[in-house]
């Protein structure tokens, strides 16, 4: 793969064919607390950060989406937060402009699940359409459950947001949304990978063909410093940490075993690198960031 470097926040590489721009939405710094990792006490967190040069008392979490460009098409995977997030994150639009990237020219927006980081950039500030001529593509999984209205009325009061965040971002476009299912190549180059666990519909992506592909691995896993190191610890965010764990070995199993450059919406920025088995566990190992290659 070759890859080149452009302005900070935006970082291209390819997969085949495909021109990928790893394109930052900014950070969410959190202050650890236990329950973070359900099965972890908060000083094994805190030791496990600390072995790798990282604070004990914040996890700043990032959030990468890509932009994928190939046979005429721009298509993203995720928009992040828009307007939604904490004051570090929300700059994925600004971002992907200065990447010469215009939201106009999106064709397509290919979801890998209904997190409010991963969606809310679908709408502006104004509530409208932040890509307006995009196609949208959801994993069938994800939609079933979050627009089950029955579900919803089910919920308690604070379950209920996600349900109610979703009609606010979709109301409109429903009828617009292809969905697809676990194995089906959304686009040309884009396969969807079966990553449940996180949330029941929980998509990853290989994009491109042949020898030279990316492994879009989503949110299988959050920070790499806790959960390669750790893939049995259940992080707070995954609605089903029986099935997120054995996702995660098996999706980053096969990143080792086939020696696949990956990508990951958590991953420290750019957000690619490759995995190798390391003990019980599994090791992150960046990619290198060339300028100018």
């Amino acid at each position: 793969m070759s890859t080149t470097e452009t302005p900070s926040g935006i970082y291209r590489y390819k997969a085949g064919d495909v021109v990928v721009t790893a394109v930052w939405d900014g950070f969410n710094p959190l202050a650890l607390k236990d329950g973070f990792v359900r099965n972890a006490t908060l000083p094994e967190i805190q030791d496990t950060l600390a072995s790798q040069f990282l604070p004990r008392e914040t996890l700043n979490i990032t959030f990468t989406p890509l932009a994928l460009q190939h046979g005429g098409k721009t298509v993203l995977i995720d928009t992040g937060f828009g307007k939604a997030g904490p004051g570090t994150a929300g700059r994925f639009l600004a971002n992907l402009e200065a990447a010469g990237i215009a939201a106009d020219t999106v064709t397509d927006i290919v979801f890998s699940h209904f997190h409010g980081d991963h969606v809310n950039g679908l709408r502006n500030a104004e509530g409208g359409l932040t890509f307006a001529n995009a196609k949208l593509h959801a994993p069938r999984p994800e939609w079933d459950f979050w627009m089950d209205d029955a579900r919803m009325e089910q919920a308690t009061e604070a379950q209920r947001k996600p349900f109610e965040m979703l009609r606010r971002i979709f109301g409109g476009v429903q009828d617009q949304v292809n969905l697809f299912v676990w194995d089906d190549e959304v686009v040309p180059g884009v396969t969807a990978l079966d990553a449940k666990g996180h949330t029941p519909g929980h998509t990853a992506f290989m994009i491109g063909s042949g020898v030279d592909r990316l492994l879009m691995i989503s949110d299988v896993t959050n920070h790499p410093a806790l959960f390669f190191t750790n893939p049995d610890w259940a992080a707070s965010f995954d609605m089903d940490a029986h099935d997120a764990r054995k996702t995660r070995h098996r999706v980053l199993d096969l990143a080792a075993s086939e020696r696949l450059r990956i990508a990951g919406y958590h991953l420290p920025f750019p957000a690619t690198g490759y995995v190798e088995r390391q003990g019980t566990g599994f090791r992150f190992a960046p990619a290198q960031w060339l300028y100018g290659a």
